[in-house]
């Protein structure tokens, strides 16, 4: 089995960082890709930043049809271009933020998202409630910029230690959910130190991935997901105009 993890932003150590930890709970027989995105923003911090990393995503799914892949995931919590993605794939494409939040209605009744900045908060309390986990979770900002997660002198692990034990003390959450890609490298060592589960989301959807694939199901091509209609993109989008599956 063949999975492909795409870094929707352009950092690549990042998308090392998630292809780290997608390795370390893929089964045996598992290959994990890393992907790259080579346009777009650095960094993805709301509906902007979200929006312009689309066509690059896009773009690697796109190119890396021809080596093969069994699934994908998006290594972004915003869950960046999904729909998108899922559109035209014939293969399963999983998005952190929903992988995440199921993974943790698995082992809690409540639970805590913790993200970086307010606006990412808003965007990502927006996912939770269309995943039907709203009345279970609750979104909180601990003020990082991602880009400050990959500086170990930033103080931003401090951060996110304050607003996971506010989370643990006001929410009441019993279990905690880390809303970046960005902090999949700290999902064990914070839960030694608090003792409840905390769920990494790209770990999360390579699990729910090989799922998928070994039960030999994928996205339904039928209504909301079925594949685009061909006709012709324009202009700086003419590369995406649709011209047959992508898998």
């Amino acid at each position: 089995m063949r999975i492909l993890i795409v870094n929707p932003n352009t950092t690549a150590s990042m998308t090392e960082k998630a292809a780290t930890a997608a390795r370390a709970v893929a089964a045996s027989g598992t290959e994990i890709i890393a992907a790259t995105s080579r346009m777009g923003p650095v960094s993805i911090e709301g509906h902007y930043d979200g929006a312009l990393a689309i066509p690059g995503l896009l773009s690697e799914l796109k190119e890396r049809q021809s080596a093969g892949y069994d699934a994908a995931v998006i290594a972004c919590f915003d869950d960046t271009g999904l729909e998108a993605a899922r559109s035209f794939a014939v293969v399963p494409i999983l998005g952190l933020c929903e992988s995440a939040v199921v993974t943790a209605g698995f082992l809690a009744q409540r639970f805590t998202v913790v993200t970086t900045l307010e606006r990412s908060r808003v965007l990502i309390d927006n996912l939770v409630r269309r995943y039907g986990m709203a009345e279970r979770a609750k979104v909180r900002a601990s003020d990082i910029p991602v880009l400050e997660l990959e500086n170990a002198a930033s103080g931003a692990i401090g951060k996110l230690r304050a607003e996971i034990e506010r989370a643990l003390e006001e929410d009441g959450a019993e279990a905690i959910v880390l809303g970046c890609a960005g902090m999949t490298d700290l999902a064990h060592q914070l839960q030694e130190i608090y003792g409840v589960p905390v769920v990494d989301g790209v770990s999360a959807a390579v699990k729910h991935a090989e799922a998928l694939v070994s039960l030999g199901l994928s996205t339904s091509k039928r209504g909301s997901y079925a594949s685009p209609l061909p006709k012709p993109f324009t202009g700086a989008m003419s590369g995406f105009s649709p011209a047959g599956k992508l898998g």
